[in-house]
């Protein structure tokens, strides 16, 4: 049952799940027990802090580029460096029509290079800039580097620095495998001989203890070559295996038999038990040098093992944390030891790879569960939907596999869709289901799948959905024709679309289970090797494609997190000293207009209040009743729905009451419904008829930081643009002023209320057709309203 059974091609260059590891690669989902001291706050690392970095990365490299267009390359590989700086920018989100990047790749196309090093960067940077205008450069290329390939001798499948040069090394080798990728995942073919002597080589190489040395003269074990002969060796192996679906004979066949690589399970093992990121570690010379070369190369591994940790260690934040520390702060470059890396252009580069390429937004993981594999049926199935997610959305994803013992809520909240698949019963312990019912209270999102034939699974699978929902308004229903879903991104065939059933929680649908495969079809999507199909089985698998990416750009809003993303509530430091030993009351109200329509809104604003004050909160889990005589008792009461409701004569002198005492209300329309606003407005007239509800003026102090909160003069809304069946959903996000409206008694706004949503925005459910706030500024306008009702 070894890890290597489940290579995976993914993302970007590549990605790979792997199967069920080791006892101590099981630990891999586990946090540092005992942290290393200079990345002791990695897990806490400041997302601004990242992209300051890279920003003054980026201007280093700008400011260093010559008028022609290049920086300072090595004697004798003229062009090396350049594309190394080229690479990295590209990476780092400068665009290609930018004049810096018109000179690089100007420049770039002059190069007729004859060293392995030039030609490959060469050819990654024009794969990812411009694989078409310069196709013909990628083809030379591509013929270049195949012949240079060693094809006898004790180096044979490797490369060198030259195309004459009979022994190869690793180095050289790392370099031409990945820009052969690139190029095949480009569209320019590579031939079955090259990737299979390039396997061999890797393979042959690997000393016993599951590392790699510089050459087969040099066996020191190194964390720079160990993590190219990962890297490689995932590339290589994807290349030369096939996958766990096939057509044979015109017919698909699903959960097929997968091969073992138990090099690389031992190439893992290695690197978790050495893995430092304040050092390259092994062995020999190479020892403490060569540090940003490796570090380039960490990144390459935990996106290509589909890993956030290597070992007990958070590979990024880690990393991260110490690049930030060591950029020099006023130029913004990065320097390390030995001959290359005291080049800054080139420590800088690969810094700004790790940071940049390292940091890719994770659009969903995949849940491994139970004691067998039946989790993982077919290991290329998320990582060929994550390529095709990419070319549709146009912008760099990843994903994770993601340990349902090991992991915490906030491990999987990670990810904003959290992937099942399996043929049997799918085991999960108490726990595990309490975690999973975290997850989505906290906004997260479940697809789930029944694969070959999976009625065992299917049905543990509502039985599941029974378990974790045991209120009985959340049950597994037929998504009708009108969801958002079937047409969130691509249209999907009719002819081969599948029944998909959800559960609506909170403000949207937030678990969507198919009871037919979906998974064997992205298997057979795999991109760079790829095999002619039959017109109906390419057409099966358009379409399970179309089904997986609608999916997600209706979970995500084509906004899935960047990997060191986290709240932060920077808060002003004033604070209502008088109220610091008080315990603040807040709850929610009963009402007929969907009351409940966002559970987890009021209990999400509670912990950002928490995290941002001293105060000591509490919220009711159970919605109050408007008559209950404990509303006097409640500092400020919430409420909100998205249907048409009238209150009763008792509730409407209740609620009046409690406002005339000194309460406040504050309310929200979900989703920006028309039918809540209109009724919610016809009650305030009717409870405070002298007292209407007008729009608050953008001066007035609750849009300020005066009460210890934010200036949100200007905030984000969200408002869909399209809810045309026919066409991608999509939505227009703008800077407005918060349009809120307040009753005022005395000389305090006693009922504060928004006609566009906060509440899907507050629960995070909030989805592309919902008219609100983003979900930093619905926080920051709740916070605002709590802060200014604590005003005396």
């Amino acid at each position: 049952m070894g890890m290597g059974r489940h290579i995976a091609l993914a993302t970007v260059v590549i990605l790979v799940t792997i199967g069920r590891p080791t006892a101590a690669q099981r630990l891999a989902q586990q946090p540092p027990l005992v942290p290393q001291p200079v990345v002791a706050d990695a897990r806490i690392l400041d997302v601004s802090a990242v992209q300051q970095a890279i920003d003054r990365g980026v201007d280093y490299l700008r400011r260093e580029q010559s008028p022609r267009g290049h920086w300072s390359d090595m004697p004798g590989s003229s062009g090396g460096v350049t594309a190394l700086c080229t690479l990295a920018l590209l990476n780092s989100g400068v665009p290609i029509d930018d004049p810096l990047m018109h000179r690089a790749l100007d420049y770039l196309r002059r190069v007729n290079s004859e060293r392995t090093y030039v030609v490959a960067l060469q050819t990654m940077v024009f794969c990812r800039a411009s694989p078409k205008k310069d196709g013909l450069i990628i083809r030379r290329n591509v013929k270049w580097l195949e012949q240079a390939q060693c094809k006898q001798g004790a180096d044979k499948g490797a490369w060198s620095y030259k195309s004459s040069a009979r022994h190869g090394d690793i180095s050289n080798s790392q370099f031409a495998v990945l820009a052969l990728h690139e190029a095949e995942r480009a569209g320019y073919a590579v031939s079955d001989p090259t990737w299979r002597l390039a396997h061999a080589y890797w393979t042959r190489t690997q000393l016993p203890s599951g590392a790699w040395g510089y050459n087969q003269s040099t066996r020191d074990a190194s964390g720079s070559h160990t993590c190219a002969g990962i890297a490689a060796l995932v590339i290589t192996s994807g290349k030369i295996s096939g996958g766990a679906a096939s057509v044979v004979d015109g017919r698909v066949q699903c959960c097929g038999a997968q091969e073992e690589n138990e090099p690389l399970e031992r190439s893992l093992r290695w690197l978790e038990d050495h893995f430092s990121v304040l050092r390259n570690p092994g062995e020999g010379p190479s020892r403490n040098m060569w540090h940003y070369y490796y570090l380039y190369g960490v990144e390459r591994v935990g996106r290509m093992t589909a890993r956030r940790f290597i070992g007990r260690h958070d590979w990024y934040r880690e990393g991260a944390h110490f690049l930030v520390h060591e950029q020099e702060p006023i130029s913004g470059f990065w320097k390390g030891a030995g001959v290359a890396e005291t080049n800054a252009h080139i420590a800088t580069s690969m810094a700004l790879l790790f940071l940049s390429k390292g940091r890719r937004p994770v659009v969903a993981a995949k849940l491994w569960y139970g004691r067998t594999d039946d989790w993982n049926n077919h290991p290329h199935d998320l990582a060929n939907l994550a390529i095709h997610t990419e070319r549709q959305w146009k912008r760099d994803l990843t994903w994770q596999v993601i340990d349902a013992r090991m992991a915490q809520v906030e491990d999987l909240l990670q990810a904003p869709v959290l992937y099942m698949s399996g043929r049997a019963v799918p085991e999960l312990t108490r726990l595990e289901k309490r975690k999973l019912r975290d997850y989505l209270d906290r906004g997260g999102f479940l697809l789930a799948e029944a694969c070959c034939d999976g009625q065992s699974f299917e049905q543990g699978f509502r039985q599941l959905i029974d378990e974790i929902f045991p209120e009985p308004e959340y049950q597994l229903r037929l998504l009708p024709p009108e969801h958002p879903i079937w047409h969130a991104q691509q249209p999907i065939d009719p002819d081969h679309a599948k029944p998909l059933w959800g559960v609506d929680y909170g403000c949207r649908t937030s678990v969507v289970f198919c009871g037919e495969d979906l998974s064997c079809y992205w298997e057979l999507a795999r991109k760079g090797h790829e095999e002619t199909y039959p017109e109906n089985v390419q057409r099966q698998i358009d379409a399970a494609l179309a089904i997986g990416v609608n999916i997600l750009t209706y979970a995500t809003g084509r906004e899935p997190k960047y990997k060191d993303a986290e709240a932060q509530y920077q808060l002003a430091e004033h604070r209502p000293e008088q109220h610091e030993r008080m315990t603040i009351r807040l709850a929610k109200l009963q009402h007929p207009g969907t009351c409940n329509a966002a559970p987890g809104a009021l209990a999400n604003l509670v912990r950002a209040a928490q995290s941002a004050m001293d105060v000591p909160l509490t919220s009711d889990d159970r919605p109050l009743s408007i008559t209950d005589p404990a509303l006097a008792r409640y500092h400020l009461v919430f409420m909100h729905g998205r249907s048409s409701f009238r209150l009763t004569a008792a509730e409407r002198k209740a609620l009046a009451t409690y406002l005339n005492n000194g309460g406040t209300l504050l309310v929200d329309s979900v989703c920006a419904s028309r039918a809540f606003t209109q009724s919610f407005r016809q009650e305030m007239q009717a409870i405070l008829p002298a007292h209407p509800l007008r729009p608050i003026e953008n001066t007035h102090s609750l849009f300020t930081p005066t009460h210890g909160g934010y200036d949100i003069t200007t905030v984000e809304r969200r408002d869909p643009s399209s809810s045309d069946p026919g066409r991608p959903l999509r939505a227009t996000t703008r800077r407005v002023p918060p349009l809120l409206e307040a009753v005022t008694l005395g000389d305090r706004l006693a009922v504060i209320f928004s006609p566009y949503d906060l509440s899907c925005a507050l629960e995070r459910h909030d989805a592309l057709e919902c008219q609100g706030y983003t979900r930093q500024d619905a926080a920051r306008i709740a916070l605002n309203v709590l802060f200014y009702s604590l005003q005396p």
